[in-house]
């Protein structure tokens, strides 16, 4: 949910204040929570819909919980009383349960359509996906556009935008592109060269708000996209440039390993990146920018100035440590894990158990010291890479097994501090590891 108390820094001020009443659906996403505070900041009155609405409210909205998979024309018609126009924000990009594209790209923006036909609300805007057209080869895009082509057929004053790929600095998409653009070496897909025309998510809702408060674009497709059109290579450099990064050396992905990692995608409703996506990608996704510029009456933003100067250096190091922690974790999972194998046989069982005689360990024990520190082993470094929610109890616990071993060894086998391969000294580096990754843990948010 992306309910945030709002402002009045995210609109343009050449627009003027009607102060009309607005129904907006998916108030709480990631384009929707940003033009919900921009329709508040401009004056009107907004009507937010969302599943799960928040307790708190600003002032000038009114929360209203609906589900768009589930509503009928009937369920709006409360909601839609007096209002002036109504945006459709509602989006997703992988099905999950009962959210699908039928029900959440297709019935529920029809109902709402109809719905706002007989209320007589005086202009729809829906926001679609470029991409949404008859070449469409993916079921979202395809779901889309059966909405889109109902509401131009309906009526109504009804109008489509079709934003290209949006960049925001706490979108989903766009942690996944600046951690792979702050990559000391970038992988490409098949050389990098799919057409992408980025837009930043501010020019969306201003070009949003220009539809919702100006005449002219009745019936219309209308593309939002940025300043011109870029190779994916090209927008990797520059989301480089703009988090104060060097150009950084590529190496090409064959495109049937792409293939190969979208179908496993496929298996992850989490992922960002399966077959649809690669479909998407390699179709490429760019238009004229004409349109948007007349709505922003200047220029959209150049990738180049996606991330504010000031604040390139915090983004910066959330890009890297996006992949860096999952390094670090595997790394360590590694460790107990082949620690773990070695300990079941590959080592001779002989020298282990002299090992703990040596630690102090009588006979009839031995077996199960180490068989049972060997399957403990394995599994905290299962759990290194566990999607767990919460992993602070992991290092924590990780952090007091290794201080037992390292006091057992200094006291019963203290040549091992002096050993020139040092086995105990590396504890000291698993320690801080584990730290770092305890005090980097985020709780409650699955990693």
């Amino acid at each position: 949910m992306w309910f945030a108390q709002c402002t009045a820094s995210h609109v343009p001020d050449e627009f003027i204040d009607l102060g009309m009443k607005v129904l907006l659906t998916g108030a709480t996403g990631f384009i929707g929570s940003r033009l919900r505070c921009a329709l508040l900041s401009r004056g009107h009155a907004v009507v937010a819909v969302s599943r799960h609405p928040p307790s708190i409210a600003n002032a000038g909205e009114t929360w209203v919980a609906l589900d768009m998979a589930t509503a009928t024309s009937a369920d709006w018609r409360a909601p839609l009383q007096d209002v002036d126009a109504v945006v459709n924000t509602v989006g997703i990009f992988r099905e999950r349960g009962d959210q699908t594209f039928a029900a959440l790209h297709i019935r529920g923006p029809q109902a709402l359509f109809t719905a706002c036909v007989a209320a007589r609300v005086g202009r729809v805007v829906q926001l679609s996906a470029l991409g949404a057209d008859v070449g469409a080869e993916t079921a979202y895009h395809q779901s889309k556009r059966a909405a889109d082509e109902m509401l131009l057929s309906l009526p109504i004053d009804g109008v489509v935008a079709q934003p290209s790929l949006v960049f925001g600095e706490d979108g989903p998409s766009a942690k996944v592109f600046l951690a792979w653009a702050s990559l000391p070496l970038l992988p490409l897909p098949a050389r990098g060269q799919q057409s992408l025309q980025p837009v930043h998510v501010d020019d969306v809702v201003h070009a949003l708000l220009a539809l919702i408060e100006s005449h002219g674009h009745s019936g219309m497709r209308v593309p939002l996209v940025g300043p011109r059109p870029l190779s994916l290579a090209e927008y990797l450099q520059a989301l480089r440039r703009s988090l104060g990064l060097p150009a950084a050396h590529a190496v090409s992905i064959p495109p049937t390993l792409m293939a190969r990692a979208a179908r496993l995608g496929d298996r992850f409703p989490a992922s960002l990146f399966d077959t649809a996506s690669w479909k998407m990608l390699q179709r490429g996704n760019a238009a004229p920018v004409n349109a948007i510029t007349q709505l922003l009456r200047h220029a959209p933003r150049d990738p180049q100035q996606f991330v504010a100067a000031e604040h390139a250096h915090a983004y910066r190091s959330q890009a890297r440590l996006s992949w860096l922690l999952p390094l670090l974790r595997w790394s360590l999972a590694s460790v107990w894990i082949v620690t773990g194998i070695v300990s079941f046989g590959l080592y001779p069982r002989e020298d282990s158990f002299a090992l703990l005689a040596r630690a102090g360990v009588p006979a009839s024990l031995q077996p199960l010291m180490l068989y049972g520190a060997a399957t403990l082993d394995l599994l905290f470094g299962v759990a290194c890479v566990w999607p767990l929610r919460r992993r602070r109890w992991l290092w924590s616990a990780q952090a007091g097994l290794i201080l037992v071993y390292t006091a057992i060894i200094s006291v019963r086998l203290p040549e091992f501090w002096l050993h020139p391969y040092g086995p105990v000294l590396k504890n000291v580096a698993l320690l801080a590891m584990l730290l770092l990754l305890a005090m980097l843990e985020t709780p409650g948010r699955r990693r």
